[in-house]
């Protein structure tokens, strides 16, 4: 009867996360786990330098430096040599770049190169999605996921004392090779009028079983969910330990409720995330959300290094995830995103030992004697000005989605409000009833912007609609 229990239960677990994600779990793969710039590059080099057939990278940081332009001269050279390559690139993530005028000398040796998401008069908020992806697909027979872009931040400049950043990617030869090439694919069309010809269609579908790692490659699109659900279910179904890492934890309150009731049930929880970050104010924000988290029984810890980088999760020791998801709503509902879920008790014992060796170089937050988020370093403790969060103006809409969650909590009373929120709710207050007396007082000064962002909107569904009408017509005509 045990052996049937456990049969039945792994059955259904596969069905959760087969509806949660849509992605199926894929048998027979080899994949290697690659710790930081010092494993990933060389082996992403060696892959392109062996590329035959074709190359398709979707990045959404090609940085204007040393690491940047190396890379584009290796997709420029494949390339001339013959090779199908293709660049798909968030336009935002790329910017400086692009104005640089770095991507010339790749459609110069024939590389196809589109921007993801370019922003357009008809869909305004559209623009807010990142092309968030970091995927390197080589002669449809190897694929990398990862957390890195290309960028001299990875490598670090030891000279002057910088030390490189903290991530992790995963390189996978097998069948779950076509599926992330199918990701790929699908935005790429998304991206242009018209698809380009592949080379490795034929090369990708003739991939045969290598080895013996379950993987589940799971893409996800705005308002898609996929992976935040994938968590959820995670969250709910571990039973002995779940170990995460994340760059930028400003995790939705479901998501955080999830951790919070594994830890109550005994579920050895841990959260490790950057201590100081690229982006200054993730860090405070981050900060906002421990109390609850501790309070359960969530052990939070913070990377003592200049960024960790990384997006992973292992959980039972069987269970493991890495790519380019990070725990926010940007991430999980705003993005394009990639990761890869692995079933293999061996990949996941890798993840525990990296997870473990970076514990050693961070620091445990722990609740103090009167209930204050505390550093376990003795006479050190952490503030958490949740304003500080707004300087950003990257920051802008994960820290409205915060500051969002923090005014529901006090209005509707769904959880306890933590002393650090105080003055986020006082800086809401203050603001509404300015706008209040500038209603009251001066009527025109908000009529103003309403009626331009109205007219911004109308125009835009006008022209949706004329759209979708023409294309109608045209459809109807052949």
């Amino acid at each position: 009867m045990p052996q049937q229990r456990n049969d039945l239960t792994q059955l259904v677990a596969d069905h959760a996360f087969l509806r949660a994600t849509g992605a199926p779990l894929v048998m027979g793969n080899v994949l290697h786990v690659l710790r930081d710039a010092q494993e990933n590059y060389p082996a992403w080099e060696a892959a392109i330098a062996e590329a035959r057939l074709s190359i398709e990278l979707e990045m959404y940081i090609i940085a204007d430096d040393r690491t940047g332009r190396h890379f584009i001269e290796l997709l420029a050279e494949r390339a001339r040599a013959g090779v199908c390559v293709r660049l798909l690139y968030d336009w935002l993530g790329c910017l400086r770049a692009t104005w640089a005028g770095r991507f010339r000398p790749l459609t110069a040796a024939g590389v196809e190169v589109r921007a993801s998401n370019r922003p357009r008069l008809s869909e305004p908020a559209a623009s807010l999605s990142r092309d968030h992806r970091k995927l390197l697909v080589v002669d449809g027979q190897i694929a990398f996921v990862s957390g890195l872009c290309l960028g001299n931040a990875w490598l670090g400049d030891p000279a002057h004392g910088k030390p490189p950043w903290r991530d992790t990617g995963v390189r996978i030869r097998g069948p779950a090779v076509a599926a992330a090439q199918a990701i790929f694919e699908e935005t790429w069309r998304q991206s242009g009028d018209a698809p380009a010809e592949t080379a490795d269609e034929d090369a990708s579908a003739t991939v045969q079983p290598t080895g013996s790692v379950a993987v589940r490659v799971v893409g996800t699109s705005p308002a898609a969910g996929n992976l935040y659900r994938q968590d959820l279910l995670v969250a709910a179904l571990a039973r002995e330990t779940l170990w995460l890492t994340d760059a930028y934890f400003m995790g939705p309150s479901a998501y955080r409720e999830a951790l919070r009731n594994a830890a109550r049930d005994g579920v050895d929880v841990r959260l490790l995330v950057p201590r100081s970050s690229d982006l200054p104010w993730i860090a405070t924000v981050s900060r906002t959300l421990y109390r609850p988290l501790l309070e359960a029984g969530v052990r939070v810890f913070e990377w003592n290094g200049p960024m960790i980088h990384a997006k992973t999760a292992v959980a039972d020791g069987r269970w493991a995830r890495v790519g380019s998801s990070n725990l926010n709503l940007a991430s999980l509902l705003g993005n394009w995103e990639i990761d890869v879920t692995v079933e293999n008790a061996d990949v996941a014992e890798t993840l525990e030992e990296h997870f473990l060796q970076d514990l050693r170089q961070s620091t445990e937050i722990l609740m103090g004697r009167r209930q204050r988020v505390v550093l376990s370093h003795p006479r050190r403790r952490i503030r958490l000005p949740l304003r500080a969060a707004a300087r950003s103006a990257r920051g802008a809409v994960r820290y409205a989605a915060l500051l969002g969650d923090t005014v529901g909590a006090a209005v509707g009373g769904h959880r306890p409000l933590d002393a650090t929120e105080a003055g986020a709710l006082a800086g809401v207050g203050l603001f509404l009833l300015a706008n209040a007396a500038v209603a009251w007082f001066y009527p025109q000064l908000l009529a103003i912007p309403v009626a331009i962002i109205s007219a911004w909107t109308g125009f835009s569904l006008l022209y949706k609609a004329a759209w979708l009408k023409r294309r109608n017509h045209r459809a109807g005509g052949q």
